[in-house]
C-alpha cells in the first residue's frame, strides 16, 4: 500500500482516480479547491481544500501528508472556458508548483496529467498528422492555451527528470476524452450532451477524433504506472485511452468526412480501431483498458438511430470561425 497525494481530486477524472486508488488499497489524499460531500468520499481517502497556487501551500500539504507518490490532475480542464492567458497561467503555474514542491520534499514518484490536445488536432487552420494511429511520437503542435499548457506540463516533468536523474521518478499521461461512470447511465458529458448522443451523431465526437477513456481505466493505469515507475525509463509520457473508438462506424469511413485529406492516412482504421495508440502503455507497463462503450453503456447502443451527416457545412473538424472546446 502507498500513500498517494492527488490534486484535482474533486474533478470529473479526479473522483474516479481517488476512488480507484483507494479501492486498490492505497491511502489517498485528495486535494482540491472544492470539497465533495463527505458521504461521497471513498473509504481510505482523506480530502483537503486548498489553493495550490498560494505561495508554499503545495509544499506545506505534501510535507504534512508525507506521500509516497504525487499525481497532479488539477487544472482548468476545458479549452476556452476562461481567457487564454488565465488558462495558460493557471495550468502552467499549478504544474510547476506541485511538481517542484514534490521534488523539493523528495517524493519518489511524481506524475502529471497532460492531454492529447497537445498534438494540435482541431486547429481552425487545418491539421494532419504524419500517420495514424496517433502515438507518443506524433509531433505536438498545440494551437490554444490549454493544449500548450499541457505540453509544458510534460516538459516540466522532463526538465525535473533531467535534473534529478533516477533519484526521483517522473511521468506524464495523456488521458483521452474522459467518461465518468455516471455518464454511461445518461449524465451529461463535459460538452453538455450524452454518450449516446455522441454515438448517434458523429459530428459531436469528431473534434476529439472519436477518442475516449473510462475514468476508472485511468485509475487502473495510474495504479500500474506507480508500481512500475522504477523499472521504466524516467520522464515518460503515455497515451491512456480505450481500445476502440467512440463511434458506431469504422474510423476509415468517419474520419475522412471530418478531417479533410485524411483518407489515405486512415484506410487501415477498420473495424473498431481507434485513432490513438496505447501500445506504449501496453508494452512498457502491461496495462490494458477493461471498459468500452460496448460494455458500459446502459442500455446498450445498437446504432439504429445513428445520424447520417449530409450537410457539407458540418464536415470540418472545426467550422469556419469557430473553435473546438473539446479537451481530448
Amino acid at each position: 500500500m502507498s500513500r498517494i497525494f492527488v490534486t484535482g481530486g474533486s474533478g470529473r477524472l479526479g473522483r474516479s482516480v481517488v476512488a480507484g486508488l483507494a479501492a486498490a488499497g492505497h491511502e489517498v489524499f485528495s486535494v482540491d479547491r472544492d470539497a465533495i460531500p463527505a458521504e461521497q468520499l471513498p473509504a481510505g481517502a482523506v480530502q483537503y481544500t486548498a489553493d495550490l497556487l498560494a505561495p508554499g501551500e503545495a509544499e506545506r500539504l505534501i510535507r504534512e501528508t508525507a506521500p509516497d507518490a504525487v499525481i497532479h490532475l488539477a487544472a482548468i480542464a476545458v479549452p476556452f472556458s476562461a481567457p487564454e492567458d488565465v488558462i495558460f497561467s493557471t495550468n502552467t503555474r499549478l504544474a510547476f508548483a506541485v511538481i517542484s514542491a514534490a521534488t523539493e520534499v523528495g517524493v519518489r514518484r511524481i506524475v502529471t496529467a497532460s492531454s492529447p490536445t497537445a498534438l494540435g488536432y482541431g486547429c481552425p487552420e487545418g491539421w494532419l498528422p504524419p500517420s495514424f494511429p496517433l502515438d507518443e511520437n506524433t509531433p505536438a503542435t498545440p494551437w490554444n492555451a490549454y493544449a500548450l499548457s499541457k505540453l509544458i506540463a510534460e516538459q516540466t516533468i522532463r526538465m525535473f527528470a533531467a535534473a534529478q536523474g533516477d533519484k526521483i521518478r517522473y511521468a506524464a499521461f495523456r488521458p483521452c476524452y474522459v467518461i465518468s461512470p455516471e455518464e454511461w447511465e445518461g449524465a451529461l458529458t463535459q460538452q453538455g450532451h450524452t454518450v449516446r448522443e455522441r454515438l448517434a451523431d458523429p459530428s459531436l465526437s469528431a473534434p476529439a477524433l472519436f477518442n475516449y477513456v473510462d475514468a476508472r481505466d485511468v485509475a487502473d493505469f495510474l495504479d500500474v504506472l506507480l508500481a512500475k515507475m522504477d523499472s521504466i525509463p524516467n520522464g515518460q509520457t503515455f497515451f491512456v485511452g480505450a481500445k476502440d473508438a467512440l463511434a458506431a462506424a469504422p474510423l476509415s469511413e468517419l474520419l475522412p468526412q471530418f478531417l479533410p485529406g485524411s483518407g489515405p492516412l486512415t484506410e487501415h482504421l477498420t473495424g473498431t480501431s481507434p485513432a490513438f495508440s496505447i501500445e506504449k502503455a501496453r508494452t512498457l507497463l502491461g496495462w490494458e483498458p477493461k471498459r468500452s462503450w460496448r460494455t458500459e453503456l446502459t442500455p446498450p447502443f445498437d446504432g439504429a438511430d445513428t445520424a447520417v451527416l449530409k450537410d457539407e457545412n458540418n464536415r470540418g473538424l472545426v467550422p469556419a470561425g469557430a473553435t473546438s472546446k473539446e479537451t481530448a
